[in-house]
């Protein structure tokens, strides 16, 4: 049972998490899997989450503005991308980010692990090992709705005991498989299985999420023994070391809690390198400018910080596709309808059928490929060429696309507000850039604890993103310019799109739009690289008793969305310290 409290008595245990979302959920979950389980805190800055409302799967897109639930962060004004200041989300509360995101269960490229296992000389992240993993965390739903072809959708992955819930939309939208069938009629190529190592392909989308309801990582936090507590509103302002630089508490509400074994950090790549900051871990330059006192010089912190972005197409439906319409639009103009069905789905939210908030916006098609327009190109060529191996690798993709986005809650093209004016029949698909070689940073802006740090992504930088942003977009063009497509769609009914498309566009055109409607996919990863700031055991170097696990550490950016990278990270860590200790 979960011991949630807002206040604790105790002030001393063997290990303390700080940080309730995936990484530090599946840390915890993973150090209760012993005969013997130690005495665990768990402090989360933000609130319970225990709405069961925020679990409806259809809302996975409103969750991400609720207050409360959301820090708010924002870039700072990115000079590749007209000095726009960027969102930059990240989830509040326990569950974390898993609580506000948008459900893609995505776990990358068998060779993103084993280039990991690479860097650090440590086979434990190879991909092998880490799916395994997988399994222990997840329970893997492979069911798909009745009469859907199996080179869509078909599961060869497993794991039946995990307490994340992952797998398909019981129902699909009308439209769905005929798009993906015109992909494959375009040349793409289908792939069943997105999480089978290789994800090369495209395929109906596996998410966290089933029969309408949403899981996040607080369902790793549900059973837990006696000895865990969690501590929910209560945010940490530095970590406590001794004479010798052992870290053996942190202060967190003015308050001093105290671990006999060691701090396990897992604030997330935005916030745990203000902790280490604040804590005089990190670059001395820095902690110098705004008189932190210095315990260890790590100019690593906060810097190799690496994101995945985006932008979307949108395209008005004809009422004489060729392919069905989708009932959502109905739907979505549709507040009585909608009231209905939530108050339906409170009532019973794993009822079959599914209920309307279990459908709609809730599958998605999705597919990774290569370019060759890419891999011949200058910008490539001028690479590393520890790079271009990797980007040659058989399984790793050069971009990214989703389908069936449900883009009317996001942009401000569309002439309606969702619930109170009829929304038009569209297509959305958002083109995802990949294997960015930009570096940005996190760096301090204050030396108060509780002020975010500044978050400069750099997002466009550097020659290759660019050629990369460019061709990836115009690959997906080509698809829109097709005459299937057309033929689904209104020949003037471009909402949101290049001024020009098809060959008529220019590299610079191209480029422009993705300056204009860049956005973050919140995959922030690499502030506490692993093998410059922690090592292969996530120890905090230069320090003792000190670990960060979570997304900060991991030193490849993985080929999909990071919320499966995030659970497996800090499970691997529990391995690692149950195994230290002498506890499995």
């Amino acid at each position: 049972m979960l011991r949630l409290q807002e206040m604790a008595t105790e002030e001393t245990y063997d290990f303390i998490i700080v940080g309730g979302g995936p990484a530090g959920s599946a840390l915890a979950y993973g150090l209760s899997q012993c005969p013997t389980p130690p005495k665990v805190l768990i402090l989360e800055a933000g609130g319970s989450n225990d709405d069961n409302s925020l679990r409806v799967d259809g809302q996975r897109w409103l969750t991400f503005v609720k207050e409360g639930m959301n820090w708010g962060y924002m870039t700072t004004p990115q000079e590749y991308c007209n000095n726009r200041e960027i969102d930059y989300s990240r989830g509040k509360g326990l569950g974390g980010s898993s609580a506000i995101n948008f459900g893609v269960f995505t776990v990358g490229a068998k060779d993103d692990y084993d280039t990991w296992a690479e860097i650090t000389g440590d086979n434990d992240f190879a991909w092998d090992k880490v799916n395994d993993r997988f399994k222990k965390i997840v329970t893997v739903h492979p069911d798909t709705p009745p009469g859907t072809d199996k080179k869509f959708a078909h599961l060869t992955q497993n794991g039946s005991n995990g307490p994340v819930h992952v797998g398909y939309a019981a129902e699909f939208e009308e439209d769905l498989l005929p798009l993906l069938d015109q992909f494959e009629q375009a040349g793409f190529p289908l792939n069943p299985d997105h999480n089978s190592g290789n994800p090369l392909g495209m395929s109906v989308l596996i998410s966290s999420a089933h029969s309408g309801l949403r899981s996040t990582s607080k369902d790793l936090l549900a059973n837990l023994p006696p000895s865990f507590t969690v501590l929910t509103n209560s945010p940490v302002q530095r970590i406590i070391f001794d004479g010798n630089k052992k870290a053996t508490g942190v202060e967190s509400n003015s308050r001093i809690f105290h671990a006999r074994n060691e701090m396990l950090l897992s604030a997330g790549s935005l916030d745990s390198p203000r902790i280490l900051m604040h804590s005089g871990i990190g670059p001395a330059d820095q902690l110098s400018k705004f008189n932190i006192p210095l315990i260890a010089d790590l100019p690593s912190v906060g810097q190799n910080l690496r994101d995945h972005c985006f932008v979307p197409l949108v395209y008005k439906r004809s009422p004489d596709s060729t392919i069905p319409l989708s009932s959502r639009s109905a739907f979505w103009s549709d507040e009585a309808q909608m009231d209905k069905a939530l108050e339906e789905w409170k009532a019973n939210p794993g009822a079959t059928p599914v209920n309307p908030w279990g459908k709609y916006a809730c599958e998605l098609g999705i597919g990774f490929f290569k370019l060759d327009s890419l891999t011949s190109s200058k910008e490539f060529a001028a690479l590393p060429e520890e790079e271009r191996k990797y980007l040659n690798k058989e399984t790793v993709p050069h971009y990214e696309v989703i389908t069936h986005f449900p883009m009317h809650w996001f942009i401000p093209l569309f002439p309606t507000n969702p619930g109170t004016d009829t929304i038009v029949d569209y297509t959305c698909l958002l083109v995802f850039l990949y294997n960015a070689q930009t570096l940005g940073s996190v760096t301090l802006q204050s030396s108060d604890p509780s002020a975010p740090l500044l978050f400069d992504p750099k997002f466009l930088a550097h020659e290759f993103d660019r050629k990369a942003a460019v061709e990836s977009l115009r690959e997906i063009l080509k698809f829109t310019e097709s005459e299937r497509f057309k033929a689904g769609v209104d020949v003037d009914g471009v909402i949101a799109g290049p001024k020009s498309s098809g060959d008529k566009a220019t590299d610079e055109e191209l480029l422009e739009y993705w300056r204009q409607n860049i956005s973050s996919s919140w995959h922030m990863t690499g502030t506490c690289k692993m093998g410059e700031v922690v090592n292969s055991d996530f120890k905090v170097k230069r320090v003792e008793g000190l670990r960060v696990v979570d997304m900060s550490a991991v030193p490849v950016l993985v080929s999909g969305h990071t919320q499966a990278v995030a659970y497996v990270t800090g499970y691997t860590a529990a391995e690692k310290v149950l195994k230290e200790y002498g506890l499995v």
